[in-house]
């Protein structure tokens, strides 16, 4: 229960000096920080919100903080994923986050879990810590780390973050609080959401949230102030606002009895709206693809669907860029129509989850074609190492 048990808590010299600024608030004053000396806090992912999550809870003092990730450090991360640096390119995260943590308060004791959370190791995981921060991205984990809270009797401190948008609350303060599920109680479809890798997300707004999420883990430990427990906090960062929504409990959510496959649940395995409609595409490999290009002529149709920005940064030769919302909302369809007449049409973008989708649409309106596997992601790693990657 918060808040810790300080009475074995004594803070040595060089604590007190470090934090010293604590110290004199009244509110937070030799208590709240022998509190937060006191205090475990898991973070569920080192990428954008993890990393300024994890610099500020051990700057503030927490003494114990553990972190779940099974990622290596690539150099894309870097642009927003402040926790590492260069030298930790192709490294663990885990292990970066700890050597950084370590040289801003090398009074702290973390935990390293090298594996991805699952039904089967997130009770064991979540079960010595007070407060769970989830840093994650995608949909499975969210309810599993939602889901064990609530087992627990946790709270979870959630971020998420797209483009140049982000939202905040807490969940499952207490038991009359609520949780994940009041806001999202089911899924959306399969790629309905994109990722951030196919998105993009502006460098600066994971750390918006990220401390956002560090404020009420340090509110929640010390007790202090007004969490955002039953509000939802959302941020626009082009427009520089922030905006709250009221969030209640549901009294249709269901209850909460154990952990489930989550990756099922989600439609991840094939069983959400629209997931069998989309593995019912077919696909090519991007070397057959290249063998196709190089002796079909003019007998094919490679068509690109993603944004003029993507296309700007790398593009597979001959290719005919035409986004997908322009696919979706019908306005290419008949260009599309026109081009592929006694042709073979193949679709791509950065990973095949948009190509895909693509595929779905036109299939709609008459057009089949294929999807390209891996898009130009894999044709710049196995057919043309010249064509950067994004």
């Amino acid at each position: 229960m918060l808040p810790p048990d300080t009475s074995g808590i004594q803070l040595s010299p060089d604590e007190i000096a470090r934090f010293s600024r604590h110290l004199i608030l009244p509110e937070v004053g030799l208590e709240g920080q022998k509190r937060l000396r006191a205090s475990s806090v898991l973070c569920v992912g080192t990428g954008g919100l993890g990393s300024p999550l994890l610099l500020y809870l051990a700057a503030a003092g927490v003494g114990r903080i553990g972190i779940v990730d099974f990622d290596v450090v690539d150099s894309s991360n870097l642009q927003r994923q402040i926790i590492h640096g260069t030298s930790w390119v192709g490294k663990p995260k885990i292990e970066s986050a700890r050597a950084r943590i370590l040289e801003i308060n090398p009074h702290c004791q973390v935990d390293l879990y090298p594996t991805a959370l699952s039904s089967e190791n997130a009770l064991d995981i979540l079960r010595p810590y007070d407060v769970v921060c989830d840093g994650t991205d995608n949909f499975p984990t969210r309810y599993l780390v939602n889901d064990a809270c609530v087992l627990l009797g946790k709270p979870n401190v959630y971020g998420s973050i797209f483009r140049f948008e982000g939202q905040a609350t807490v969940f499952n303060q207490d038991a009359a609080s609520p949780n994940y599920r009041d806001l999202f109680p089911e899924p959306p479809p399969p790629g309905m959401v994109p990722s951030c890798a196919e998105g993009g997300v502006v460098g600066v707004l994971p750390g918006l949230i990220g401390v956002i999420q560090a404020t009420e883990t340090v509110k929640l430990i010390t007790g202090i102030g007004t969490t955002l427990s039953g509000r939802l906090l959302l941020f626009d960062a082009l427009r520089m606002t922030f905006r709250e929504l009221k969030l209640r409990p549901s009294p249709d959510r269901p209850r909460i009895d154990g952990l489930i496959d989550y990756q099922e649940f989600c439609g991840v395995g094939g069983t959400a709206p629209g997931q069998e409609e989309a593995g019912s595409v077919a696909s090519i490999q991007v070397r057959d693809l290249a063998q196709r290009l190089a002796s079909a002529g003019d007998g094919l149709v490679l068509l690109d669907v993603r944004n003029p920005p993507e296309a700007e940064i790398a593009v597979i030769p001959g290719a005919v860029l035409i986004p997908l919302d322009q696919i979706e909302n019908g306005q290419a369809i008949e260009r599309i129509r026109d081009l592929v007449v006694g042709r073979e049409l193949f679709v791509h973008c950065k990973l095949g989850g948009r190509s895909a989708k693509a595929l779905i649409a036109l299939r709609r309106h008459g057009i089949e074609g294929t999807n390209v596997a891996g898009g130009i992601d894999a044709w710049s790693q196995e057919v043309d190492p010249s064509v950067p990657r994004y």
